[in-house]
Formats: structure tokens, sequence, C-alpha cells
């Protein structure tokens, strides 16, 4: 079967300048801003105020709406200000500001082991709302309602994105390469969820690697495989991908649950392996600082609220 959507582009990739870079954790903020909207759907109420004290996971905003996912603090500091600020769609929300005290050093998360087998599918829902998880593919859509639907509609597959189709970016392939086994538990954790039946990583061809190494790790596993794709713009869309992994078209105006699929991006599912086995909530996330005006390419595990200018002046 030839994995495969009508038409796309081959465009110049550029993925040679980070591909082989590890991920690094980028250095501790000093200070982070906290758009209360990071999410698809509804901003916000804040959970402080200026002046308090932080300590880093702690839950800072919040909403009752459906549509919306909390935010934590990213780093132990203190609240200097909750403030209009823009957001990458063009909108200008509050945002909390936090700074880093010296008199409040840095703690360690406070997580929490648990087995996931052993969670009831509510009890999961509940921990990835709680703990923030959202698409980390682009559209940011809260990951709690996107694996609740609606009664009457049944998942058969889940699909995991690795094929990071864009040019330049190769945070998804590192982390592919560095922490298969946490994803392979995501994918195992919302195929649960949803009662998937099938798990299938779809993988670009031009990330033979990280092919290898999940087929390596899926051995013994009935359930989940991988799929190799062609290297071809747009492959990481969702009805692009659905398409070409299954031969199933989302009707214009539906989505993907109305064939029988989720999708989620790799990185939402390891995501969501650190929130159901330790407690993590979603304050970081790996990204790719590349281009020739860079001065330090590279992979780097970045605190939410992070400025854009500390990472490219690093």
């Amino acid at each position: 079967m030839a994995f495969k959507f009508s038409g796309g582009l081959k465009i110049e990739e550029h993925k040679e300048l980070t591909e082989s870079s590890p991920i690094i954790d980028f250095p501790e903020p000093k200070k982070v801003v906290i758009p209360l909207k990071q999410h698809t759907g509804a901003t916000l109420e804040p959970l402080v105020k200026k002046g308090d004290m932080v300590k880093v996971g702690d839950k800072i905003g919040d909403s009752k709406a459906l549509i919306s996912s909390p935010v934590h603090s990213s780093i132990s500091g203190k609240v200097v200000s909750i403030e209009p600020h823009p957001i990458p769609t063009g909108e200008v929300v509050p945002a909390i500001i936090i700074e880093a005290t010296e008199e409040d050093p840095i703690d360690e998360l406070a997580l929490e082991k648990r087995e996931w087998r052993e969670l009831k599918r509510e009890e999961i829902i509940s921990i990835i709302r709680e703990a923030g998880i959202v698409g980390l593919g682009g559209a940011a859509f809260p990951t709690s309602v996107k694996l609740s639907p609606p009664e009457g509609i049944v998942i058969d597959t889940v699909i995991l994105n690795g094929a990071e189709c864009e040019p330049f970016l190769t945070c998804d392939h590192r982390l592919m390469l560095e922490k298969p086994d946490e994803i392979i538990t995501g994918l195992q954790i919302i195929m649960k969820v949803v009662g998937a039946k099938q798990g299938i990583i779809g993988i670009e061809d031009n990330k033979k690697d990280a092919i290898e190494l999940l087929n390596s790790k899926l051995k013994g596993y009935g359930d989940i495989k991988v799929v190799s794709l062609p290297t071809r713009y747009p492959q990481g869309s969702e009805k692009h991908l659905i398409k070409a992994i299954l031969n199933r078209e989302v009707p214009s105006g539906k989505l993907p649950l109305n064939v029988g699929v989720v999708v989620n991006n790799v990185q939402t599912a390891y995501s969501i392996a650190k929130a159901v086995c330790e407690g993590s909530p979603l304050i970081s996330r790996v990204i790719t600082v590349s281009g020739d005006g860079v001065e330090r390419p590279g992979n780097f595990r970045v605190k939410i609220g992070t400025q854009f200018k500390d990472i490219l002046e690093y």
C-alpha cells in the first residue's frame, strides 16, 4: 500500500542545521510571560495577583469553560504584574509576569508517580486537563476535550503525528530519538482513553533513524505500528495524514473523529505520559531554533513563558 495523499510539495528542508543536535535544557529564565490564553478556547481567569509568590508547577490560571486549559507557573518566583500582552494570533490578552527571586530559589517540580494501566478513563482525562495539556503540533487545542468525543462516536484508530513536514524543524525528530518509550506510553494512554484498537505513528521517510528506532521498540506490540510516509508538504496536516495512512477522507466541515480517528502530535503524547505517569504539568516544550541568522541553532527544552529575545540571544 502506498501511504500518500494526492498533490503536495517538495520543498527545501534545511533540517541538516539541527537534526543531529541533541535536545538541550535551555537555561532557567529569570522572567517569564505566561498569557492566559495559550490554547484554542476561552481566556482564563488569573488565580494569582500581583505580589504573590509562586512555585514551579503551581496552577496560576483556569476557566470553567469547556474549551479551555489551565496554565501553570514554569518557574518559582514573584508575580510582578498581570497586564495585556500580544500573542501569536494577533490578540492582546492578560498575561502573568513572573520574576525569579534570589529569596525564593528554584524548586524541583513535585512529581507523583502513577501506574496508568490502573487508572480509569475519567481519571486520566481529569489528569490531562489539570496538567494543562494541549496539542503541541500547532493548534493548541485542549487535549482533554479532544479525547472526549460525543456519545455515539466510535474511535478505532489513534494516529501520532511524527511527520514534522515543516522546513527547519527537528524538535519532534529529536524527541522520537531521545524519548521513544515515553511517546509509546503516551500513545497507549490515548488509545485507552478513546477505546481505540489500533495505534499508528506516522513519520516522514527523511527520519529513517526514528522509524528504525520506534520499529525496534514496538516489536511485540500487536496493536501499534509505524508507517513511513513520503516526504512532502503538508504531510503533517491531520486530514492529509489520515488520507495518506488510512485512505479515509474527512468531509469538509467535519473532524477526524467523524471518520473514527484521533490525531495527536508526538510531543503531545510525550507530555501526556509525563502528566499521567509522573504528575508533571505542561510547563515546557521542545523547540527548534534554526536558520542562517541564528548563532547557535539547536533543539531546546524551553520553559513556557520564556521570551523570544532570551532564546535568540543565548
